[in-house]
């Protein structure tokens, strides 16, 4: 007979408790699972964590409901689906699904019955009822869970609007597509039943070619027109500033605010190139610009751009020679100035030590223009490249000012529309070489003097000279006035004819020379401002006209009355040569 003792200890052998399952049973085994445990229920707190993560910054909405109710739960993506603040707005707002969801009753019965049937159901698009009543679209995945109440679902929703939106537009489309197939077709059809209709179709077609051409030729003169509006609105604020900086300059400033000044400047003057290079990219693209050939002496005229570029040598610390000989061309010579400018600014910009010469040489009846730097070189492969627009020899951040790689394609623009030819020579670390070719003029006559041209020598001062200025722009007016004063002149500012007439007659002092804007008010123009206060005085001033307008026209119609023209933005080297050239007639080409 077995002791109650023995059974007792043969009933804990074959039996155990929670305890034991779960590691428990004893002093010793609780000590080595317990730490086991505690991990695992730490990591299934993190997981729960991340679900519950998921759930509430999930982009989809998600929800859990009965479908003989409303929500039991739902994600925040859900309640801005259904255009609600909180999930507990929309679960306390909708009650009931079937009436305050859907749209669609029948749509929610019809969903429902299918789940009964099936459990589930996938993307379903259907439509929701938003706070405010107003339907959103939808696609929603909805699961069947039978485990946790008979009618209880949990649902994916994903919002559709602009999708559909989408589908129908490219749904009408199609049907427009369709439409139009289907009347071409009906053309073609009635195109083959007899050669008169297909003559008359085909004069149809020409007649509407020739209502495109015209409308073509019309937007073009509307955006040439919109060009050359946009340049003077932008041009005239960027003289201003570059007016008042130049001012700025010839002050004694201490040496921050100075080297501040400068940079201003710098940034300035690669504004007004860019704009001017688009400007000028723009015509020669259209074919705009047409070259005004007079005869030109090319040795002053590079006299006068080496002038123009000693300051820019000097503050480089470069070198800068310029050697001519006597030559006359017939050429334009705004679009050959800008030419050589273009590259003598190209040779500055990548040349840090050394120098640059600009050198005219004759070789039989051609002359040579040549410009050589001891610059960063160009590699032979890249030699054709350069004369492609936003093609730089260096990178931006390595030093020198950059421009956008527009200067040389210009040059090669202007040289083909003039019928020349340009060569370039370079090595890489040595330097380049660019040679402009043009014929000679062979009637040996000499050089007409171009009304507006860039003119040798300038005063070192105009101390005391009597200026008047006329400018519709008070920003233009007051920088030109504080500019000119700056170099001594006595200077009368006008903002239209009328108010020049009035400070002529008031006994204002007679003007050595009148500069004025070339578009004023009350759609006059200087050309009446300077005739009107030259035929007030009874005397022949000189004069010149300031302007951003850069159109052929202008400068035909300004050169034929014999008044030069200066392109805003102005340079001050520029306006000063403008203003010697005016009161020294003998120093003009």
């Amino acid at each position: 007979m077995k002791k109650r003792s023995d059974e007792q200890d043969g009933e804990r052998d074959s039996s155990y408790g929670i305890g034991d399952l779960l590691g428990l049973g004893s002093q010793s085994v609780r000590k080595n699972y317990y730490p086991a445990l505690q991990e695992r229920i730490e990591e299934l707190e993190q997981e729960r964590n991340r679900y519950k993560w998921l759930f509430e910054n999930a982009l989809h909405g998600i929800f859990q409901a009965n479908l003989r109710g409303g929500f039991l739960a739902c994600n925040p993506a859900m309640a801005r689906i259904c255009g609600y603040d909180s999930p507990e707005a929309l679960k306390n707002g909708v009650i009931r699904l079937r009436e305050q969801l859907f749209c669609s009753a029948s749509e929610f019965d019809a969903i429902r019955q299918e789940l009964l049937d099936y459990g589930s159901l996938s993307a379903r698009e259907t439509r929701f009822q938003r706070a405010d009543r107003t339907p959103v679209q939808v696609a929603v995945t909805l699961l069947r869970r039978p485990d946790l109440g008979p009618e209880v679902v949990e649902a994916f929703v994903a919002d559709i609007t602009e999708r559909v939106l989408a589908r129908q537009k490219l749904e009408q489309l199609n049907a427009t597509l369709e439409r139009r197939v289907e009347e071409r077709t009906e053309a073609l059809q009635n195109a083959n039943v007899g050669l008169r209709y297909q003559i008359e179709e085909r004069e149809k077609v020409e007649r509407e070619l020739v209502v495109a051409m015209e409308a073509a030729k019309e937007a073009i003169r509307s955006k040439d027109k919109y060009l050359a509006a946009a340049s003077h609105d932008l041009l005239q604020p960027l003289n201003a500033a570059r007016l008042m900086i130049s001012a700025l300059q010839d002050s004694s400033l201490p040496e921050q605010e100075a080297r501040m000044v400068q940079q201003v400047h710098r940034a300035l003057e690669g504004a007004e190139d860019l704009l001017a290079d688009l400007l000028d990219i723009s015509k020669l693209d259209q074919q705009a610009m047409k070259p005004d050939l007079v005869y030109t002496d090319v040795a002053a005229l590079a006299r006068a751009l080496g002038e123009e570029f000693e300051a820019v040598a000097a503050n480089a610390g470069l070198g800068f020679r310029v050697r001519t000989v006597p030559a006359v061309v017939r050429t334009d010579q705004r679009m050959l100035t800008r030419i050589v400018r273009n590259l003598l600014s190209n040779a500055f910009r990548y040349t840090r030590k050394g120098g640059v010469v600009l050198a005219l040489r004759q070789r039989r009846d051609q002359l040579r223009i040549e410009v050589w730097d001891t610059g960063v070189g160009i590699e032979a492969a890249k030699l054709r490249d350069i004369f492609t627009e936003f093609h730089q020899l260096l990178p931006q951040g390595t030093g020198g000012r950059q421009g956008v790689g527009l200067g040389l394609a210009i040059v090669e623009r202007m040289v083909r529309v003039l019928g020349y030819s340009i060569d370039v020579a370079s090595r890489p670390g040595r330097g380049s070489r660019f040679v402009l070719t043009l014929p000679l003029d062979q009637a040996g006559s000499s050089p007409v003097p171009a009304p507006g041209a860039t003119l040798p020598g300038h005063a070192e001062g105009f101390e005391g000279l009597p200026v008047l200025v006329i400018d519709n722009e008070p920003a233009v007016l007051e920088s030109l006035q504080v500019l000119l004063e700056r170099w001594g002149c006595d200077v009368v500012t006008a903002g239209s004819k009328a108010e020049a007439l009035a400070k002529m007659a008031s006994g204002a002092r007679v003007p050595a020379v009148i500069l004025a804007d070339y578009h004023l008010d009350q759609e006059l123009t200087g050309y009446d401002a300077i005739h009107a206060v030259r035929r007030h005085l009874g005397q022949d001033i000189p004069a010149a006209v300031i302007t951003a307008d850069r159109s052929d026209d202008t400068r035909r119609l300004l050169r034929a009355q014999y008044l030069p023209i200066l392109n805003k933005p102005v340079k001050p080297n520029r306006l000063r040569a403008l203003i010697t050239s005016l009161i020294t007639p003998s120093s003009t080409l």
